[in-house]
C-alpha cells in the first residue's frame, strides 16, 4: 500500500509542476519553482498597475475631450442638424460629419460652421 504521506508528496509534486508550467519556470527544484512563481505574480501585479494607470489616463482624457452633442429637428421640408463641442480643436470633426451626411444620403442645402471659441455646425437639408 502507498502511504498517505507518499500520496500527499505526489499531489504536491503535481501541483508544483503545474505551477512551473503556468509560470514558465525552468526551475528544477521545488523551492525555486515557488520563487519563480512569486516573481511571476509580482510581474502580473506590475502589469495590472500599468493597465490601471493607462485606463485612468484614458478616462481623464475623455473627460477633458467630451464627445460633441448633436441634435436633429424636422422642418416642414427637410431637417436641421446642430452639432456642438466645447473644444475648438476637434480635428477631422467637420469632415466626419460631412461624410456621415453623404453616407446617409442627406442633401445639405445650407450649412454654417464656426470654430472660433468652440465647434458649432448648423446644417439645413432635405
Amino acid at each position: 500500500m502507498v502511504s498517505r504521506e507518499h500520496k500527499l508528496r505526489e499531489a504536491m509534486h503535481e501541483k508544483l509542476q503545474l505551477l512551473r508550467s503556468i509560470t514558465n519556470s525552468h526551475a528544477l527544484n521545488d523551492s525555486t519553482i515557488v520563487l519563480d512563481a512569486s516573481k511571476y505574480i509580482e510581474e502580473l501585479k506590475q502589469k495590472v498597475e500599468i493597465l490601471n494607470q493607462d485606463l485612468e489616463a484614458a478616462q481623464a482624457s475623455s473627460d477633458q475631450n467630451p464627445l460633441p452633442v448633436a441634435t436633429v429637428e424636422t422642418l416642414e421640408k427637410g431637417f436641421l442638424v446642430n452639432v456642438s463641442s466645447d473644444h475648438k480643436r476637434c480635428p477631422g470633426l467637420l469632415v466626419s460629419i460631412l461624410e456621415a451626411f453623404e453616407e446617409l444620403g442627406l442633401n445639405v442645402q445650407q450649412a454654417r460652421v464656426s470654430c472660433a471659441d468652440n465647434f458649432l455646425l448648423q446644417a439645413v437639408g432635405e
